[in-house]
């Protein structure tokens, strides 16, 4: 049922979604040197790794480590790229994601592969059985703003509550974040 609705759902946002995500690709290539999308090694269901697509809010030859890890992460930002993630714009190619089944609409998000401490920590907690999200229960208590034990709390969470009345929940909780640009520190 949860893969039904996340093909429904990724079809339709596609749909409407089109005409922003070609404008989007445009501006970041007009205005930072390099391709409009970043792949992104990450840790999809059972740590197996695969590459997610982002639309490119950091400059060509930024280390690819979690932003908070970098000394300036303010410094890597292309012109448009504080922007692309306050409004949460650069996850839009996402949607190829889901639709590739790599991730679902709702689940923990997805860790770098150099994440190990985020990682180990899903692992014992089993979280690491589920379909990473475009967002999840951690990202609507806190985003960048929690510390890896709380996300994975929170993750922890996730796995034994849920169901497609809680998703639909978290997506909602979602939207009214992302307009409201709460909880992203970069």
């Amino acid at each position: 049922m949860k893969r039904l609705f996340d093909l429904i759902l990724a079809v339709l946002a596609g749909c409407v979604l089109l005409v922003p995500v070609l404008v989007v690709a445009v501006l970041v290539r007009l205005t930072s040197k390099g391709p409009a999308l970043y792949w992104s090694d990450r840790v999809g269901r059972n740590n197996a790794i695969f590459k997610m697509p982002k639309f490119r809010s950091m400059r060509v030859g930024t280390p690819a480590v979690a932003t908070h890890l970098l000394a300036d992460a303010k410094s890597h930002l292309t012109p448009i790229g504080s922007f692309l993630r306050k409004s949460s714009l650069d996850e839009l190619p996402q949607l190829w994601s889901i639709l590739a089944g790599n991730m679902s609409f709702v689940g923990p998000r997805p860790a770098l592969f150099n994440q190990h401490d985020l990682i180990e920590l899903r692992t014992q907690q089993g979280v690491h059985a589920l379909v990473p999200g475009l967002t999840g229960w951690a990202q609507v208590n806190g985003r960048d703003e929690l510390p890896i034990p709380d996300k994975v709390k929170l993750d922890a969470e996730y796995l034994h509550r849920q169901s497609l009345w809680f998703d639909i929940q978290i997506l909602w909780l979602t939207l009214v974040k992302v307009l409201r640009r709460d909880g992203v520190s970069h």
